[in-house]
């Protein structure tokens, strides 16, 4: 018996090819979620209709990134989706993330707490855990590598301010931002996470490094602690406390020694 994609008139070729054509015409902009999925599926499954479980995999997942982050095992879970169909999904979002991580590494950061956001979502919107990362950046602000820090609970993770400087002092970078996500969905910051972002900027400064931001990403959406004017006053805290303690350790050293001797 002919196969579908052998047989001219069997009307699954001709589905997938109009699909196709649409794909090579104008890409992805005018297709349904589960359009995409079932492109995905049919590099799998040439042979067989794939529609259904598109179609399916879209309500048990909600949405295309829904699918492209579910794990083989769920995948597999709907029917109609094979191991080969679990792979190429899988295989499409690791080359999809090497190449955000790859097109970011290769450009200026520029302040755009949008575009570290853009790059970092795809990766962490699904855990269900805080992971805490780490930027470095060099003088020309660009991105030279990227570190994960710390893995904590759903309320907490716990991040060594060492370990973030040893790691800049690595890579010698001159600038660091910050990342982490929170697995509610709500990214404003808990008064754990400003204290943290106080000892990192401090850290930071004592060794001459720039903090450029921490940014806390939630469900489509993120808080950005120099957006909001944080860093800057965390900066301005530590420099007026050194300028403090720098004016009492003078006037200590002249009520010790007030005919200004050398000790």
């Amino acid at each position: 018996m002919a196969n579908a994609e052998n047989n001219p008139e069997d009307p699954r070729q001709g589905h997938r090819r109009r699909l196709r054509e649409k794909f090579l015409r104008s890409g992805l902009s005018s297709f349904h979620d589960y359009e995409v999925v079932e492109l995905l599926l049919s590099l799998g499954t040439p042979r067989r209709d794939c529609k259904a479980p598109a179609k399916e995999a879209i309500k048990k997942f909600g949405t295309l990134r829904g699918v492209l982050e579910a794990t083989p095992e769920e995948l597999q879970e709907i029917k109609g989706i094979g191991p080969h169909n679990a792979f190429g999904i899988r295989l499409v979002q690791e080359v999809a993330r090497e190449y955000l991580r790859s097109k970011i590494l290769e450009q200026p950061f520029l302040h755009s707490s949008q575009e570290v956001f853009d790059y970092l979502y795809h990766a962490m919107r699904g855990l269900k855990k805080e992971l805490f990362k780490v930027l470095y950046l060099n003088s020309q602000n660009q991105i030279i590598e990227t570190a994960d820090i710390a893995q904590g609970t759903v309320d907490s993770a716990l991040v060594s301010p060492r370990e973030v400087i040893e790691g800049a002092i690595r890579h010698k970078a001159a600038g660091l931002i910050f990342v982490h996500n929170h697995p509610s969905g709500n990214p404003e910051p808990s008064e754990s996470d400003r204290e943290l972002t106080r000892e990192l900027v401090y850290a930071a400064r004592l060794l001459h490094l720039r903090v450029l931001d921490h940014i806390i990403i939630g469900d489509n959406r993120y808080y950005s602690f120099a957006g909001e004017g944080l860093i800057e006053r965390f900066d301005t805290e530590l420099l007026e406390y050194m300028l403090k303690r720098r004016t009492e350790a003078h006037r200590t050293k002249r009520l010790l020694d007030p005919d200004k001797r050398s000790p």
